[in-house]
């Protein structure tokens, strides 16, 4: 990765084969895979760290018949995933899109981890969300990035890479999905390996802090955009960063041939041979779009996204510059993400993305009427969909999550951290509410208190017995996933009786966006027409979601994105075969 170069407006252009726009997970595969067929690359980033959402995210992608669930004996048949696609997505079922995307998905993977630093961990537990759906998987069809310590990475690698989003870490610390937070899990509960392994990772985390002045140990979307970076700074592609792209180019034929792009040094063109990658994250902080297109939020305003500021929609709006059509015509605009706003003593406000909580047993979600609204176990975006739905108009889209003191001091509510965190902060600040009663919470959140009182009796009726027939709660395996183990009959459900009672505020977020520009099964981008933009291509949320709008199984945008981020990447490099057959090679070139 060299530094960039022009020095003022009048500076010659800069030669490239291939620029992309854009750093997170989309962009990067696209970078990485040209630059390894041997093209020259050119990354520019608006911010000046790169990763995008991606950093900030769990790392999962949904990758289905990907070669580590083969290499563990488990070897689906690919209409399996039709299957369930056919069901969730109905009308918006796109068969061409659909069939590129799983008949890459095992090469993509054996790609980055044959051949790049990206290495993966195979998600065996991890289950699609429908669970009663025909074709659903019960795990193996998911994989995370690998951990990795930032010392392995490059000085400049660790520059330029976003840390850990703050509310989902421990004091920045990222703890990954799956035995490591289950270890944390298990000391809020009184294990002492639990409690030595916490206190272990903890301690080292402090040291890297005091040492390093961040933490060293890379998980989840870190890991990934780390992993991925130093993959591109050994392929020698070049990463400008505080270079947002002001406009595309294009010949006289329409065909786009580079971007002006704007440095630290000023203005300057990028002429790129081969073509553009459009991967700068979609519109979540657009607010003229957000109040265009989601439902129930009139000034745009109303939102609280996980993506970060520069995710404004440049992407967009340069691709429409060039006749591409942005599609809106989907089932949802944005990965809906259930959020609690964190107030901090310095003024911030804090985004926290209710991902696990929701699901474990002895809490639940109501509105101002004290009434459930969804299975608050099924998926982040059920729970958004779900409550929109419920919110008469001109009513604010929120909602409360409810648990009783023993759930506090075993699992997260929110921000709020179990055993042996205290509560106080969280309560100081006005984040964590707080009553002896139900009816004194209700109060406190301005929830009708008869309707709450009513709402938790009834829940508790069938916790005891293990059955929520309100709203099925814990009958499929991705809930009882969420749950806890350790919890019988039902891991999803435990009564809400042992006082003080708390509460959370939620409100609608979201991990990104799902309307993008059109794309066909080759990631190049595409017109009202159908034809396609000469020299433009798209990955990542840039993209229109290649499901419609629907959100079947967690990682459905990460997956995607490293994957159309990659046929991109072979399309600019006119690969005609893929290089491997699928499989997980035996040895690792790079990591």
């Amino acid at each position: 990765m060299t530094a960039p170069v022009p020095t003022s407006s009048a500076a010659p252009a800069v030669q490239t084969d291939v620029l992309v726009i854009g750093s997170g997970a989309g962009g990067l595969s696209a970078a990485v895979t040209a630059a390894y067929h041997g093209l020259r690359v050119v990354v520019v980033e608006k911010a000046e760290v790169c990763g995008g959402a991606t950093a900030w995210s769990g790392g999962w992608a949904w990758t289905p018949g990907n070669p580590l669930a083969k290499a563990d004996g488990v070897d689906e048949d690919p209409e399996q995933f039709r299957t369930y696609l056919r069901h969730r997505l109905g009308d918006r079922y796109d068969a061409a899109r659909i069939d590129a995307f799983l008949d890459a998905v095992p090469h993509m993977v054996g790609f980055f981890e044959g051949r790049t630093w990206l290495q993966f961990t195979p998600g065996a537990k991890i289950r699609d969300i429908y669970g009663k759906t025909p074709g659903a998987g019960t795990g193996h069809r998911s994989v995370g990035p690998a951990p990795i310590n930032a010392r392995r990475l490059s000085p400049r690698v660790r520059r330029l890479l976003r840390g850990q989003l703050y509310e989902t870490s421990f004091l920045g610390m990222g703890i990954m999905a799956g035995p490591d937070l289950t270890r944390f899990l298990s000391a809020s509960q009184g294990s002492l390996q639990g409690l030595a392994y916490a206190a272990w990772r903890v301690g080292r985390h402090v040291l890297d802090l005091a040492v390093h002045r961040r933490g060293m140990q890379l998980v989840n979307g870190t890991a990934l955009v780390g992993r991925l970076l130093q993959s591109a700074e050994d392929l020698g592609v070049d990463v400008r960063v505080s270079t947002p792209a002001v406009r595309l180019t294009t010949d006289d034929s329409g065909r786009v041939t580079g971007a002006v792009v704007s440095g630290p040094e000023g203005r300057y063109e990028i002429e790129a041979a081969r073509g553009v990658v459009l991967a700068a994250g979609g519109f979540p902080n657009d607010v003229q779009r957000r109040a265009a297109l989601f439902p129930k939020t009139p000034t745009g305003r109303e939102h609280w996204t996980l993506a970060p500021k520069e995710a404004d929609g440049d992407g967009i709006t340069l691709g429409e510059s060039v006749g591409a059509q942005f599609v809106t015509d989907v089932e949802s605009p944005a990965a809906w993400c259930p959020v609690s706003l964190v107030p901090y003593r310095s003024g911030r406000v804090g985004n926290f993305p209710h991902i696990m909580d929701r699901a474990k047993p002895g809490s639940i979600g109501v509105r101002r009427d004290g009434k459930r609204f969804v299975n608050e176990a099924n998926g982040y975006y059920d729970y958004v969909s779900a409550l929109v739905a419920a919110t008469p108009e001109g009513e604010a889209v929120e909602s409360w999550q409810i648990a009783d003191s023993r759930f506090v001091r075993r699992y997260p509510l929110g921000m709020a951290k179990p055993l042996p965190v205290p509560l106080f902060p969280y309560l100081r600040s006005g984040y964590l509410k707080r009553g002896r009663t139900l009816e004194e919470l209700a109060a406190a959140c301005g929830i009708d208190p008869a309707g709450l009182r009513e709402t938790v009796e009834r829940f508790n009726e069938g916790a005891r017995r293990g059955a929520d027939p309100e709203f099925e709660r814990g009958e499929t395996e991705f809930n009882r996933y969420g749950g806890d183990p350790k919890v019988g009959p039902n891991p999803s459900l435990a009564p809400i009786e042992k006082g003080p009672f708390y509460a959370v505020k939620v409100v609608p977020g979201s991990f990104g966006t799902f309307a993008g520009l059109a794309a066909d099964g080759r990631a190049r981008v595409l017109r009202a027409d159908g034809s396609a933009v000469e020299g433009l291509y798209v990955a990542g949320n840039d993209q229109a979601s290649i499901m419609g709008g629907f959100y079947p199984a967690g990682g459905i945008n990460l997956g995607p994105a490293l994957t159309f981020g990659y046929v991109a990447g072979r399309e600019l490099a006119r690969a005609e075969r893929y290089e491997d057959d699928g499989s997980v090679p035996a040895e690792h070139a790079q990591a």
